[in-house]
């Protein structure tokens, strides 16, 4: 049993005391959990009710809340706290300047309260209802017997709804899905790249009309790209960054850099000689040559770097530095102090911890040099990224890149350190048990602080948001659930002995929306797994697109049989498979259940598991049959085993008659891939995200030879089919 004044500040602070389990079990959340997360948050737990009372007298300390996000067209009201009986004036200043706007005081009859042994008082003012879209600035003075007083808040209106671009707010559309890191194609240096997706981005958009007609690809979703730490063995997993601000310099291809060509004739050779000898120890590598691939690709890029650039380069190059800020600064000298003191900041002394110390600028004069090659890799990924959107839009894809947002950053990385305050202390994110994961997860990051985060009026998220959406046209939000409540588990503690805290949904999703609207993108929120049905529901109502994986869609109200497709949810992204399952031939297997048990992931025997997922096969062979997909053995009846190309095939064309509005082909199943990309709740028990894209037979498959493949235009047929 929770102690009750416990549980009433958890509740001030939007931490979960009860929550019910994938297995529809009710957990009471411990005191030992609560108090840990409630102390990560800044309260101290040890006098509940004392702390409960501060947190209600805090928003009576301040003059103006530190941000508000409302919907365009709702109007308002802005809570304004001063002394009681002072006179009080508030305006608002839009976004793009122009005098003030002087709001209307409204009635409010809170009466004033004892803060500090002076009474406090609340006066109330009128938002406009035709405030336009943006990020605008309230403004409040008061002077009286005191002496002035003025104070400022962020003022955010959003859309209500995300109108879907183009024809997709129409008809449907499909697209493919690649880990970049995973394709090698002849010209890329042992990694795929930007120019690859490029590449990718044209051939699938260029696609003619199958059998069954159907046009080009819409768009190509690809793995998280966000920067890592630039260390001898770079992080593997795209979900873990140091941030997720700017690109990891790893996708660049050097010979895509305009100062390339004016490299001396010797040492281009020379490089272009390393280069293949890079290209063939990586074809005979079982994993993807991450570490070897980028120091041959970073020698390149210094030699690149080295360069005198034209004065139209040099001054594009310096307008890019000025756009991007204090953020790019900070983010290329922790680059290069990592470089020499390792790539965890709480390990460095203590002179450079601090982005604002003098030490660090004294660091950063000293190593001039270093600090700009990691702002002119930022530069180049910029102008990489660009070309390969407006390629992919060039070519006719009506949303062309969607690029994938990770739910959180590595501890140590760039933005825990630039951004230290907006981060939690004391716990770190994670997911509870559920049917794939049944031990729990601990992603190992930090979470945001939502007061922090609110503190900072969002903009921290806006910036992560904003940064994506300026080279797509969409973009696929991980673990959506995120935005609403976080699974926090305390440090040291097991992720089952973990509790969810509550965020302020419509604030981001608000702005995720804004943002979105601004750059004509369309957004998906990755919702498989353990989510609040009110959560998708709100998600849909603006406009956000959910996720429905062919495996986990079924009539849970019903017999759990597949759902039919014309059941399916319209407003979704919809795929047979995703990264964290095998391809769809292992799936069949039952690849993933012996994966899981070798691992030491399953909590009931292997046996049942198997046998589970052999049913669950039977099953939808079944289902393809009954819906003309798949053919039966005429010899041999209804309970021949069909080609596993076949089901597959089938199980694509069955996704193609539901109505979700976006449809998906991984690459992997468009070659016959079998290996996962990632077993969640594993480390380095697994190859997790270092697994090159191969056929069924286990051998590379380049982008040359995707181009050419029969199995993958068979595929495409099945998921664009339109009759």
């Amino acid at each position: 049993m929770t102690d009750a004044a416990l549980a009433q500040l958890a509740a001030a602070y939007g931490v979960a005391t009860e929550y019910w389990n994938w297995q529809g079990q009710h957990v009471i959340v411990s005191d030992e959990t609560l108090t840990a997360v409630l102390a990560a948050m800044g309260a101290e737990a040890a006098d509940p009710a004392a702390a409960l009372a501060e947190f209600e007298r805090a928003p009576w300390r301040r003059m103006l809340p530190p941000a508000l996000v409302i919907i365009e067209g709702a109007g308002g009201t802005v809570d304004v706290h001063v002394p009681d009986g002072a006179a009080v004036e508030a305006s608002i200043v839009l976004e793009h300047g122009g005098s003030p706007l002087p709001l209307r005081q409204v009635d409010n009859w809170n009466a004033a309260r004892e803060i500090d042994g002076e009474l406090v008082g609340e006066a109330s003012f009128a938002l406009p209802e035709d405030l336009p879209l943006g990020y605008h600035r309230v403004i409040a003075t008061s002077g009286g017997s005191a002496p002035l007083q003025s104070a400022e808040a962020a003022v955010i209106v959003t859309p209500a709804r995300l109108d879907l671009p183009g024809h997709l707010a129409r008809t449907s559309g499909w697209g493919t899905a690649v880990q970049l890191y995973s394709i090698q194609s002849d010209g890329s240096w042992a990694i795929g790249d930007l120019t690859d997706l490029t590449d990718l981005a044209v051939w699938s958009a260029t696609l003619e009309p199958g059998a069954h007609g159907g046009a080009g690809a819409d768009f190509v979703l690809v793995n998280p790209l966000h920067a890592v730490a630039p260390a001898e063995r770079m992080a593997p997993s795209p979900y873990l960054p140091i941030t997720r601000r700017f690109t990891n310099p790893m996708y660049l291809r050097p010979e895509r850099v305009p100062e390339w060509l004016e490299l001396k004739r010797g040492l281009r050779k020379e490089l272009e000689q390393s280069r293949k000898r890079l290209a063939k120890a990586a074809k005979k590598s079982d994993v993807v040559e991450r570490d070897l691939g980028w120091s041959v690709k970073r020698a390149a890029l210094e030699a690149v770097h080295a360069v005198d650039r034209t004065p139209a380069r040099e001054a594009s190059y310096a307008w890019f530095v000025r756009q991007n800020g204090r953020s790019l600064e900070d983010f290329a000298r922790w680059c290069a102090i990592a470089e020499v003191h390792g790539p965890d900041w709480r390990a460095w002394p203590a002179e450079l911890q601090d982005p604002d110390a003098e030490e660090v600028q004294d660091f950063a004069e000293d190593r001039a040099e270093r600090v700009d090659f990691h702002r002119w890799l930022q530069w180049l990924a910029a102008e990489q990224l660009d070309e390969a959107q407006a390629s992919a839009r060039r070519h006719g894809m009506a949303l062309g890149i969607m690029h994938d947002l990770a739910v959180g950053v590595d501890a140590g990385g760039v933005d825990t350190w630039r951004l230290r305050s907006v981060y939690a202390h004391g716990a770190t994110v994670g997911a509870p048990p559920d049917a794939y994961s049944q031990t729990g997860q601990n992603w190992s990051q930090p979470p945001w602080s939502p007061a922090a985060l609110a503190e900072a009026g969002f903009e921290p998220f806006r910036e992560i948001v904003a940064g994506v959406l300026a080279h797509s046209g969409g973009v696929r939000i991980d673990h959506v659930a995120g935005l609403f409540r976080l699974w926090w588990v305390p440090s040291g503690a097991e992720a089952t002995e973990g509790t969810y805290v509550r965020y302020d949904h419509e604030a981001l999703v608000g702005i995720l929306c804004l943002e979105a609207a601004r750059a004509g993108a369309v957004v998906v929120g990755e919702d498989v797994g353990v989510v609040e049905p009110w959560t998708r529901e709100y998600l849909v109502s603006r406009g956000i697109l959910g996720t429905s994986i062919l495996w986990f869609e079924r009539d849970y109200d019903g017999d759990g049989r597949p759902l039919a497709p014309e059941a399916w949810r319209e407003l979704c992204l919809g795929s047979v498979t995703t990264h964290d399952l095998p391809p769809t031939l292992g799936y069949l297997a039952g690849d993933h259940v012996e994966l899981r048990e070798r691992l030491g992931f399953l909590t009931r025997p292997v046996e049942e598991e198997l046998a589970a997922a052999h049913a669950e096969r039977a099953t939808w062979i079944e289902v393809l049959r009954a819906h003309g997909l798949l053919d039966a053995d005429a010899s041999a009846g209804a309970s021949a085993q069909p080609d596993d190309q076949d089901v597959v095939a089938a199980l694509h064309a069955y996704l193609a008659r539901t109505p979700a509005r976006l449809r998906l082909l991984s690459l992997p199943d468009a070659v016959g891939d079998r290996r996962t990309q990632n077993q969640p709740g594993s480390v380095d028990e697994y190859p997790n995200w270092r697994v090159p894209m191969t056929d069924a037979k286990g051998k590379r498959v380049t982008l040359e030879k995707l181009f050419d493949s029969k199995l993958a235009q068979r595929l495409i047929d099945a998921t664009r089919a339109v009759d």
